[in-house]
């Protein structure tokens, strides 16, 4: 099958770009404000936002990993509040798996995303208790017990539906590498 996306300049292809990651990303806000029983577990839900950005840094550079976990913890907290950040561990969970990618300790399979954003939710949750524990608000005891709760339910939610946003996304950004080739 022919690349459609190679019959339009670079410039129409960087829009298009722009528009599927502005979209992917709404669509991730609106179902991280959306509560739905078929993907809560104890009230506990996918985390939409870990899931794109662990999708957009597993081919990218450190960097990128960086920013886009920056950019998208900024507007989880703009949804949710700022206390405690989720800049902080998104952009910490776009660097780790952009690094996984550069060392090759990963494929390229719906598995390895599952098992990437399994961890990278623990450790996710992880930075946000520790963020929570600094604050003094509330008993550590009361923080530590509730985390592990909220790391094991968001990590197998999250892992689970991690492939049905992966695979879109992966496959449009594969789509545009084959169209700048040429």
């Amino acid at each position: 099958m022919d690349n459609p996306l190679k019959q339009l300049s670079p410039l129409v292809r960087n829009g298009l770009n722009g528009v599927v990651i502005v979209t992917s990303i709404f669509i991730c806000a609106v179902a991280a404000l959306w509560h739905h029983s078929a993907w809560e577990m104890t009230g506990i839900s996918p985390d939409w936002f870990l899931i794109w950005v662990v999708a957009w840094s597993v081919k990218r550079p450190a960097w990128q990993g960086i920013v886009g976990g920056v950019g998208l913890g900024l507007i989880q907290d703009g949804l949710t509040g700022h206390q405690p950040t989720h800049a902080l561990s998104l952009g910490i969970v776009g660097l780790i798996t952009a690094l996984l990618q550069k060392q090759r300790y990963v494929s390229e399979d719906f598995i390895s995303i599952a098992l990437i954003t399994f961890a990278m939710a623990i450790i996710s949750a992880t930075v946000i208790a520790g963020q929570l524990s600094l604050e003094n608000s509330r008993p550590l005891a009361e923080i530590w017990q509730q985390h592990r709760q909220i790391a094991l339910g968001s990590a197998i939610l999250s892992s689970l539906w991690a492939p049905i946003l992966y695979a879109p996304l992966n496959l449009w950004w594969q789509w545009l590498i084959e169209a700048e080739k040429d």
